[in-house]
């Protein structure tokens, strides 16, 4: 395990335990989180070695990464899946209506692939290799690893996405800079992340399915994202809610905390998770973020 002495967004080395969350997805191993007592920030810590995270991602349920499995949880995420590609196109084209897109991340290669029908150019990294494959071979895609994201020239895209990826990334700030250099002078960085400050976040307390320990190794809000783009010099323009995501994280919530899939339940949930961040400073379950530079 890698344990973490300063906090990854301020560099400060005051840190203090926050609380422990249990791997519900797959190995029901136990794994702390830590807090920056400076700037709040939360990461889970210490955690796996780079080289022993793909065990963690070894499972036919996971599911941005298989397109086979078929069961009722698969075929929800599927469903919000496909009108995902639709906003997020709909999302970009209001900023750059056509370019050269670079998606960080890209799994299986839908959202590319639907940029590619509408005359983009396209270019994915994806660090899985079954998805990746399959990208390349069932829609024709250029993916590649991440160890690309060094050979691209400088400037390269007119839009970059990372849709819940940058959550995953063991070196943050390398990959803030490297995303920063590939990025045209007026060119848009778009990410999604979850939102550790969302009703559904404080519902369901250690239960809550976007934890996602030791896959999602950080823990943004709203504050903490911000603080690491300027740090980076990249300023937020714009910040657009998730609305679909509250309803499936809380049921997956629902299935941690109970053992059982509860419809009804997890929808009210997401219902109510969204009717208070409409109130509450736009604390949706899941928040895009458009940066510039």
């Amino acid at each position: 395990m890698e344990n973490l002495l300063a906090c990854p967004v301020c560099e400060s080395n005051s840190l203090s335990h926050a609380f422990t969350v249990k791997d519900h997805f797959l190995t029901n191993e136990i794994f702390q989180i830590s807090k920056c007592d400076s700037c709040g920030f939360l990461f889970t810590n210490p955690r796996p070695y780079p080289d022993e995270m793909p065990k963690y991602y070894d499972s036919d349920e996971y599911f941005s990464h298989d397109l086979s499995n078929r069961n009722f949880l698969s075929n929800v995420y599927s469903f919000i899946r496909k009108l995902s590609v639709i906003k997020k196109y709909s999302l970009i084209t209001n900023f750059k209506r056509s370019g050269n897109i670079l998606d960080i991340g890209c799994g299986t290669g839908e959202v590319l692939h639907f940029f590619s029908q509408k005359g983009w150019q396209t270019s994915g990294i994806e660090p899985a290799e079954k998805p990746r494959l399959f990208a390349q071979s069932n829609y024709g895609l250029r993916v590649y690893t991440e160890k690309n994201l060094d050979l691209f020239e400088e400037q390269s895209f007119d839009v970059i996405t990372m849709w819940h990826v940058l959550e995953h990334v063991s070196r943050l700030n390398e990959r803030i800079d490297q995303v920063k250099r590939l990025l045209k002078n007026d060119g848009i960085l778009i990410i999604a992340l979850p939102n550790s400050n969302s009703w559904d976040s404080g519902y369901y307390k250690e239960y809550w399915a976007a934890w996602d320990v030791p896959r999602h190794l950080y823990h943004f809000t709203q504050t903490s994202i911000r603080l690491l783009l300027s740090k980076h010099n990249l300023n937020i323009h714009e910040i657009v809610p998730m609305k679909f995501d509250s309803y499936y994280v809380s049921l997956l919530s629902e299935k941690y905390k109970s053992g059982k899939t509860k419809l009804f339940r997890s929808t009210l949930n997401g219902f109510r998770s969204n009717i208070n961040a409409k109130k509450n400073s736009n604390n949706y379950s899941s928040l895009i973020y458009l940066a510039k530079k």
